[in-house]
């Protein structure tokens, strides 16, 4: 598990200085499609550099705000409150802030840079369809999140993700432009930009998506397992993955780009389309009941 949680810090750097790269390769080709590249990477610098902090720092906070949670306390939620801090005085963490967002669907999700800045939400509908049992496994896969630094992470995809799309359509908007003027320049050069500004907006977001798929899937099989170890029960988690997939109610404010922190995907909770399932920010949820059960034989 610490070896985990170690090389989970090192792919926070890692996933930095990738996203960094998309982020300057885009502003280069920005800055060259207006002659000025080196304009493009001074500003593509300070944009990663800005956003990044912003990731590191307050991309919590832009995940609570766009799922809509609002903070509790003790007295708003005795039971809640009371199974969270249980749950942490086992794992030997800090209490994170509890969040409640009030939406039918069953669902949840930790955010944060480290355990001693972390947040954990759940839905009102998950609140109501879950057994004590049931909701202290979902609650333990969260903490695992929080432990073992999946949410440093997933919680600066959400930003970074966020930063490249919107360069990208700053490309597409300028390519426009550029071909517009065409004629007033050198042909095959600015035919050359078009293509390559074209190419790089149609991929830059493409690359994100599964730099994104890649970082989630793995890490909810390992939060299924740690959180199950966490409880000593893993059919607690199995019955309220089970319940989730029957629910099977899409979240009103789903996000693409916070999708990946929910305990099931918020867009469709029990994907069963092979197709769609390729590019699900969640593996199969049959495919993580079945490894829980597993756990228990």
């Amino acid at each position: 598990m610490y070896s985990q949680i170690t090389q989970n810090k090192r792919k926070t750097v890692f996933l930095i200085i990738i996203f960094s790269m998309v982020i300057l390769l885009i502003s280069w080709v920005l800055g060259m499609q207006f002659d000025s590249p080196t304009l493009g990477i001074l500003i593509g610098t300070m944009v990663a550099t800005i956003m990044i902090l912003i990731g590191y720092f307050k991309g919590d906070s832009v995940a609570l705000a766009a799922s809509g949670a609002k903070p509790i306390e003790r007295r708003d939620r005795p039971e809640l409150y009371d199974l969270v801090e249980n749950l942490c005085i086992t794992a030997g963490m800090p209490m994170p802030k509890v969040y409640i967002m009030h939406d039918p669907s069953a669902n949840a999700f930790a955010t944060g840079r480290d355990p001693e800045h972390a947040s954990i939400a759940v839905t009102t509908g998950l609140l109501s369809i879950m057994t004590k049992a049931e909701l202290e496994g979902v609650i333990a896969h969260e903490l695992s999140h929080v432990k073992n630094y999946d949410i440093r992470v997933m919680t600066l995809v959400v930003v970074l993700v966020g930063v490249i799309v919107l360069l990208s359509d700053l490309i597409l908007r300028s390519t426009f432009f550029r071909t517009g003027r065409r004629n007033q320049d050198s042909g095959q050069v600015a035919l050359i930009l078009v293509v390559v500004g074209l190419v790089l907006a149609i991929l830059s977001p493409i690359i994100a998506e599964l730099i994104k798929l890649s970082v989630s899937r793995s890490r909810e099989y390992l939060a299924d397992a740690s959180g199950s170890l966490l409880t000593r029960y893993p059919d607690g988690l199995a019955d309220a993955l089970q319940k989730i997939a029957e629910h099977d109610r899409p979240m009103a404010r789903a996000n693409h780009a916070t999708a990946h922190l929910f305990l099931a995907n918020p867009f469709d909770p029990h994907v069963q389309k092979k197709f769609e399932s390729l590019f699900s920010t969640h593996p199969p949820i049959e495919d993580r009941i079945a490894k829980l059960r597993g756990m228990t034989r």
